[in-house]
Protein backbone atom coordinates (compact mmCIF):
# COMPACT_ATOMS: atom_id res chain seq x y z
CA UNK A 1 0.00 0.00 0.00
CA UNK A 2 1.16 3.61 -0.53
CA UNK A 3 1.85 5.68 2.02
CA UNK A 4 0.48 9.34 2.04
CA UNK A 5 0.85 12.67 3.52
CA UNK A 6 -2.25 14.58 3.72
CA UNK A 7 -2.46 18.49 4.58
CA UNK A 8 -5.74 19.46 6.33
CA UNK A 9 -5.58 23.39 7.70
CA UNK A 10 -7.33 24.48 10.58
CA UNK A 11 -8.45 27.59 12.03
CA UNK A 12 -8.45 29.06 15.81
CA UNK A 13 -6.59 30.74 18.32
CA UNK A 14 -3.10 31.07 19.71
CA UNK A 15 -3.29 31.41 23.48
CA UNK A 16 -0.12 32.33 25.83
CA UNK A 17 1.42 34.92 27.86
CA UNK A 18 -1.63 37.01 27.90
CA UNK A 19 -2.22 37.19 24.60
CA UNK A 20 -4.67 35.80 22.06
CA UNK A 21 -4.29 36.12 17.90
CA UNK A 22 -6.02 33.92 15.07
CA UNK A 23 -3.78 31.64 13.49
CA UNK A 24 -4.31 28.79 10.63
CA UNK A 25 -2.52 25.46 11.19
CA UNK A 26 -1.47 22.39 9.60
CA UNK A 27 -2.28 19.41 10.60
CA UNK A 28 -1.20 16.13 8.91
CA UNK A 29 -2.31 12.96 8.19
CA UNK A 30 0.38 10.15 7.59
CA UNK A 31 -0.26 6.62 6.69
CA UNK A 32 -1.83 4.24 4.29
CA UNK A 33 -5.38 3.25 3.60
CA UNK A 34 -6.23 1.76 6.59
CA UNK A 35 -4.41 3.35 9.27
CA UNK A 36 -2.65 6.51 9.98
CA UNK A 37 -0.85 8.89 12.41
CA UNK A 38 -1.76 12.72 12.93
CA UNK A 39 0.57 14.94 13.71
CA UNK A 40 -0.48 18.24 15.69
CA UNK A 41 -4.35 18.07 16.61
CA UNK A 42 -5.30 21.36 16.38
CA UNK A 43 -8.42 23.34 16.50
CA UNK A 44 -11.26 21.02 15.03
CA UNK A 45 -11.82 17.08 15.95
CA UNK A 46 -14.64 16.46 14.11
CA UNK A 47 -12.72 17.79 11.17
CA UNK A 48 -10.06 15.86 11.42
CA UNK A 49 -11.69 12.89 12.65
CA UNK A 50 -13.72 13.39 8.75
CA UNK A 51 -10.21 14.11 7.25
CA UNK A 52 -9.14 10.31 8.75
CA UNK A 53 -12.49 8.80 7.47
CA UNK A 54 -12.80 5.06 7.89
CA UNK A 55 -8.78 4.59 8.70
CA UNK A 56 -7.61 3.50 12.07
CA UNK A 57 -6.04 6.66 13.72
CA UNK A 58 -3.12 4.75 16.49
CA UNK A 59 -1.59 8.09 17.49
CA UNK A 60 -1.82 11.74 17.86
CA UNK A 61 1.67 13.36 17.65
CA UNK A 62 2.10 16.86 19.19
CA UNK A 63 5.20 18.22 18.05
CA UNK A 64 4.61 20.54 21.12
CA UNK A 65 2.33 21.87 23.60
CA UNK A 66 1.22 25.20 22.28
CA UNK A 67 -2.70 25.31 22.68
CA UNK A 68 -3.19 26.14 19.08
CA UNK A 69 -1.46 22.24 18.52
CA UNK A 70 -3.21 20.52 21.21
CA UNK A 71 -6.60 21.93 21.56
CA UNK A 72 -8.21 19.12 19.91
CA UNK A 73 -6.17 16.55 21.19
CA UNK A 74 -8.42 15.09 23.78
CA UNK A 75 -11.62 14.86 21.87
CA UNK A 76 -9.81 13.32 18.77
CA UNK A 77 -8.65 10.60 21.01
CA UNK A 78 -12.00 10.49 22.44
CA UNK A 79 -13.54 9.93 19.11
CA UNK A 80 -10.87 7.35 17.93
CA UNK A 81 -9.22 5.89 20.95
CA UNK A 82 -5.60 7.01 19.57
CA UNK A 83 -2.81 7.30 21.89
CA UNK A 84 -1.80 11.24 22.24
CA UNK A 85 2.30 11.70 22.59
CA UNK A 86 4.10 14.31 24.07
CA UNK A 87 7.47 15.16 24.78
CA UNK A 88 7.27 15.69 28.93
CA UNK A 89 9.28 18.90 28.83
CA UNK A 90 6.32 20.08 27.41
CA UNK A 91 3.75 18.98 30.44
CA UNK A 92 3.84 22.75 31.64
CA UNK A 93 2.04 24.17 28.70
CA UNK A 94 0.39 20.97 27.77
CA UNK A 95 -1.63 21.60 31.65
CA UNK A 96 -2.69 25.30 30.78
CA UNK A 97 -4.81 23.66 27.99
CA UNK A 98 -5.70 20.51 29.12
CA UNK A 99 -5.91 20.69 33.28
CA UNK A 100 -7.66 17.81 33.83
CA UNK A 101 -6.40 14.96 30.38
CA UNK A 102 -2.58 14.31 30.97
CA UNK A 103 -0.86 12.84 27.21
CA UNK A 104 -1.22 9.03 27.00
CA UNK A 105 2.35 8.56 26.35
CA UNK A 106 5.67 10.42 26.62
CA UNK A 107 7.98 10.97 23.34
CA UNK A 108 11.51 10.79 23.91
CA UNK A 109 14.79 11.66 21.51
CA UNK A 110 15.48 8.76 19.07
CA UNK A 111 12.13 7.44 19.51
CA UNK A 112 10.32 5.68 16.42
CA UNK A 113 6.85 6.46 15.75
CA UNK A 114 5.79 3.04 13.58
CA UNK A 115 2.80 3.05 11.32
CA UNK A 116 2.40 1.61 7.71
CA UNK A 117 4.60 2.98 5.87
CA UNK A 118 6.52 4.84 8.21
CA UNK A 119 8.77 5.31 10.51
CA UNK A 120 8.88 8.73 12.07
CA UNK A 121 11.86 9.43 14.72
CA UNK A 122 11.86 11.45 17.16
CA UNK A 123 14.03 14.77 17.53
CA UNK A 124 13.99 16.42 20.43
CA UNK A 125 14.36 20.28 19.32
CA UNK A 126 13.87 22.38 22.40
CA UNK A 127 14.01 26.15 21.73
CA UNK A 128 10.47 27.66 20.57
CA UNK A 129 9.46 25.36 23.49
CA UNK A 130 11.29 22.97 26.14
CA UNK A 131 9.45 19.64 24.60
CA UNK A 132 9.09 20.68 21.01
CA UNK A 133 9.75 17.53 18.76
CA UNK A 134 10.25 17.48 15.06
CA UNK A 135 9.56 13.78 13.17
CA UNK A 136 11.97 12.63 10.41
CA UNK A 137 11.25 9.67 8.09
CA UNK A 138 14.54 8.96 5.79
CA UNK A 139 12.39 6.51 3.85
CA UNK A 140 9.84 9.66 3.19
CA UNK A 141 12.71 11.91 2.89
CA UNK A 142 10.49 14.41 5.37
CA UNK A 143 10.60 16.39 8.43
CA UNK A 144 7.76 17.27 9.98
CA UNK A 145 8.85 19.93 12.29
CA UNK A 146 6.13 22.04 14.19
CA UNK A 147 7.51 25.39 15.07
CA UNK A 148 10.97 24.60 15.08
CA UNK A 149 11.87 25.19 11.72
CA UNK A 150 10.12 27.21 8.85
CA UNK A 151 10.43 28.35 5.34
CA UNK A 152 12.63 31.49 6.11
CA UNK A 153 13.93 31.13 9.27
CA UNK A 154 13.22 29.04 13.02
CA UNK A 155 10.05 29.69 14.89
CA UNK A 156 9.28 32.06 17.80
CA UNK A 157 11.18 32.60 21.01
CA UNK A 158 9.79 35.52 22.48
CA UNK A 159 7.31 33.90 24.79
CA UNK A 160 7.85 32.08 28.02
CA UNK A 161 9.51 28.66 28.05
CA UNK A 162 11.48 29.90 24.80
CA UNK A 163 14.97 30.38 24.09
CA UNK A 164 16.53 31.87 20.67
CA UNK A 165 20.25 30.12 21.44
CA UNK A 166 18.90 26.85 22.10
CA UNK A 167 16.00 26.76 18.76
CA UNK A 168 19.72 28.04 16.91
CA UNK A 169 21.23 24.81 18.38
CA UNK A 170 18.39 22.75 17.83
CA UNK A 171 18.33 23.63 14.42
CA UNK A 172 22.46 23.51 13.65
CA UNK A 173 22.81 20.18 15.02
CA UNK A 174 19.47 18.38 14.69
CA UNK A 175 17.75 19.34 11.31
CA UNK A 176 20.44 21.00 9.57
CA UNK A 177 22.72 17.41 9.46
CA UNK A 178 19.63 16.15 7.80
CA UNK A 179 19.89 15.49 3.71
CA UNK A 180 19.42 18.58 2.13
CA UNK A 181 16.49 17.04 -0.45
CA UNK A 182 14.40 16.58 2.71
CA UNK A 183 11.01 17.92 2.67
CA UNK A 184 10.10 20.38 5.86
CA UNK A 185 6.59 20.07 6.43
CA UNK A 186 5.82 22.52 8.99
CA UNK A 187 3.08 23.34 11.44
CA UNK A 188 1.84 26.82 9.68
CA UNK A 189 2.27 27.67 6.18
CA UNK A 190 4.17 26.74 3.26
CA UNK A 191 6.63 23.79 2.77
CA UNK A 192 10.38 23.97 2.43
CA UNK A 193 13.63 21.68 2.06
CA UNK A 194 16.70 21.35 4.47
CA UNK A 195 18.98 22.73 1.35
CA UNK A 196 16.69 25.96 1.11
CA UNK A 197 17.11 26.63 4.51
CA UNK A 198 20.36 25.25 5.62
CA UNK A 199 22.49 28.37 3.95
CA UNK A 200 20.81 30.70 6.04
CA UNK A 201 21.75 29.72 9.35
CA UNK A 202 24.39 32.49 10.26
CA UNK A 203 22.00 35.26 8.87
CA UNK A 204 19.10 34.34 11.09
CA UNK A 205 21.74 34.53 14.24
CA UNK A 206 23.06 37.73 13.19
CA UNK A 207 19.96 39.18 13.38
CA UNK A 208 18.66 37.31 16.37
CA UNK A 209 15.54 36.06 14.20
Amino acid sequence: MTTRIERLVTAGQFTLDGGTWDVENNVWIVGDEREVVVIDAAHDALAIADAVADRRLTAIVCTHAHNDHIDAAPALADLTGATIWLHPDDLPLWNQTHPDREPDAHLAHGQVIEAPGLDLTVLHTPGHSQGSVCLYDPGLATVFTGDTLFKGGPGATGRSYSHFPTIIESIRDRLLTLPPGTKVLTGHGDSTTIGAEAPHLEEWIARGY
